[in-house]
């Protein structure tokens, strides 16, 4: 997935209109654009929502409340029957990914779901707490597909600004960004960039995007439909980068005893080829 974007789940005019965004997944969100006093409302229109979408070529995830609050397992309760893709979980935790498995597995036999179909997206850096145990999350459950960071709710949390006056992240942030995609290797998950918050500067979402991808993330979730196509683009390997992979690949393939090699004016081995081959996975998956 190269794009999420988040659609607050009390509003039917959003949710139908991500479904034009062009993003690859729609993140129908019951915690912090949802209102407590709305809540109810919104998981109602999220679940007819999904059961409305039999066209699952757009992946629909569903962003519940935290498991340390009530509110959580009325969100399962009331979104499960709709049969969301995935569920993102704020404010993670190892241990919360472990409790959150176990209450799918139980929803998915009460509600007659294949065991193991719905994944998870964690928010692994929401908390100090989450931040320190970033590198626990391998082997939990394979219903983990992605790890995410948020800058946001860690600022909050820290009473402090999460970017400099020049806009870069301030160090503390940087730190759990770096981890993050450290963290998805070790635990052989897809590391996903969090939210640009200045929906109407395309050019700093576009720098944020190289800047993500550059540094391993495979995709970035968005807050406004505009934001779409330049995220898609990002994270969407150009005809260079498709050609040098090729070439890579397929020499390695016909010489499979080949160690250091020039191709295309520079100097290419093994890890070059698992980089070709992830960029050619990429090119072919949403």
């Amino acid at each position: 997935m190269r794009s999420m974007l988040f659609v607050p789940a009390d509003s039917e005019r959003k949710m139908e209109k991500g479904r034009g965004s062009g993003a690859d997944a729609l993140i129908l969100d019951l915690e912090d654009s949802v209102g407590a006093s709305q809540r109810p409302l919104a998981r109602g229109l999220a679940c007819a929502f999904l059961r409305a979408a039999a066209d699952r070529t757009q992946r629909l995830m569903v962003r519940i409340n935290p498991l340390a609050g009530e509110d959580a397992l009325k969100d399962l309760a009331a979104v499960m029957p709709g049969r969301p893709d995935s569920i993102l979980l704020p404010k993670a935790t190892p241990a919360d990914l472990r409790r959150l498995d176990d209450y799918l597995s139980a929803l998915e036999v009460a509600n007659d779901i294949p065991r193991g179909a719905t994944r998870i997206l964690a928010i692994a850096t929401e908390t100090a707490a989450g931040v320190f145990e970033l590198g626990n999350y391998r082997g939990i459950t394979p219903r983990l597909e992605a790890l995410t960071w948020g800058a946001e709710d860690l600022a909050a949390l820290l009473g402090a600004v999460n970017r400099l006056p020049d806009g870069r992240y301030d160090d503390t942030f940087r730190l759990a960004r770096a981890l993050c995609v450290l963290a998805s290797q070790a635990a052989g998950v897809d590391p996903i960039d969090t939210v640009y918050v200045d929906f109407r500067d395309n050019a700093g979402l576009r720098a944020e995007c190289d800047a993500a991808r550059r540094s391993g993330f495979t995709g970035k979730m968005a807050i406004h439909p505009g934001q779409v196509a330049d995220i898609n683009a990002a994270f969407s390997p150009d005809d260079a980068e498709l050609a040098w992979a090729r070439e890579v690949v397929e020499y390695f393939a016909r010489n499979p005893n080949s160690g250091t090699v020039g191709i295309g004016g520079k100097m290419v081995d093994r890890p070059h080829v698992v980089l070709a081959e992830r960029i050619l996975a990429r090119a072919g998956a949403k």
